[in-house]
């Protein structure tokens, strides 16, 4: 059923970093909506890879990421921030302090601020080009994302690519599945530390390196893989026994009708001022991945920060008679 909601600040992504922002919105007395595509809170976290670890979370050493939006969700709990999920925002009308957005299901939303934590947009998996793929897709011996870790316990799992994804389910799959890395080169995107730990567990020859290979093909019968197989630039070629295979090229990303609203634009991304994260519109913010600016690391913990510094920049938008007195949340506690 299409809603009508009047609030302070449109909040135009569920993932982590739009979860964070109604925390610290929250702690300045600015109320918030959640609005998301997706049909539960979390983004990528939860859609794609609940149980993937990640390393990079301040007084966490390592934190799966469902475990991290739970966390988040717990957070937040105090605000009570209504959440439009399922919904696909569509039009953007108005100026700071009396916006209007309208989404796909024909709710409206009016808001004094809009922040965008949209992450990859609409996202989708980059598909490696190789014939036969979408039978092999339909079975799930190509998978995208990892759901559940166990469900590949004892299954000869090929990871393809070279970034932080790739690494990270290489060693998170190494103690319950014959894992095998395909890469074009010996040097890896993912952080020095993880790339550093995938060479270890190869030297110890818990892991196998095919290196430097790409995909090149897939072979089995009525969608059950038996192998993949994998050539060099000079043509050279191998087979490798495979149940799963797993392509971790990055997603696709995907505005939607959000590239419609003339704002400032680079690629995929939107151009923000690096103090506020107020974007080329007067009144519109973005943060997390969707939001570029020089200096800018696609890091959780950096949307984060962002989420704060957005909120302390809309704050005279929706309390343009309050000055805003910066306090520690250690002295003022959360609002009840």
């Amino acid at each position: 059923m299409a809603q009508e909601l009047h609030t302070d600040v449109a909040i135009i992504g569920a993932g982590p970093v739009g979860l964070f922002a109604v925390f610290e919105l929250g702690m300045l007395k600015i109320s918030s909506v959640l609005i998301d595509a997706l049909a539960e809170a979390g983004g990528q976290c939860t859609a794609l890879y609940p149980e993937k670890p990640i390393y990079d979370i301040p007084a966490h050493p390592a934190i799966a990421a469902g475990d991290l939006i739970t966390r988040l969700e717990e957070q937040i709990a105090p605000f009570a921030t209504p959440r439009l999920l399922g919904r696909r925002v569509e039009g953007l009308a108005g100026a700071p302090g009396a916006f209007t957005l309208t989404t796909d299901q024909g709710d409206t939303i009016h808001a004094k601020a809009v922040l965008m934590a949209a992450g990859a947009g609409a996202f989708g998996p980059n598909r490696p080009p190789l014939e036969g793929l979408e039978a092999f897709e339909a079975s799930g011996a190509v998978q995208y994302y990892v759901r559940r870790r166990d469900d590949l316990a004892g299954k000869r799992v090929v990871i393809a690519g070279g970034g932080d994804s790739a690494v990270d389910w290489a060693l998170a799959l190494k103690d319950i599945a014959k894992v095998s890395v395909v890469h074009r080169r010996p040097k890896f995107r993912a952080a020095p530390e993880m790339a550093s730990q995938l060479d270890a567990a190869a030297e110890r020859g818990e892991i196998e390196m095919v290196i430097p290979y790409q995909l090149h093909g897939l072979h089995g019968v009525d969608g059950v893989l038996t192998d993949v197989e994998v050539a060099t630039l000079k043509g050279e070629t191998r087979r490798l026994p495979a149940d799963v295979l797993l392509p971790f090229f990055g997603l696709s990303m995907d505005l939607g009708p959000i590239a419609a609203w003339g704002l400032d634009r680079e690629m995929s991304h939107i151009r923000v001022e690096a103090a506020t994260c107020q974007t080329s519109l007067p009144g519109v913010f973005a943060i997390g991945d969707v939001a570029t600016y020089p200096g800018k690391l696609k890091l959780i913990l950096q949307g984060f920060s962002e989420a704060a510094m957005a909120a302390h920049a809309i704050h005279p938008i929706v309390h343009p008679d309050q000055a805003l007195h910066f306090e520690y949340s250690t002295s003022k506690g959360v609002p009840g």
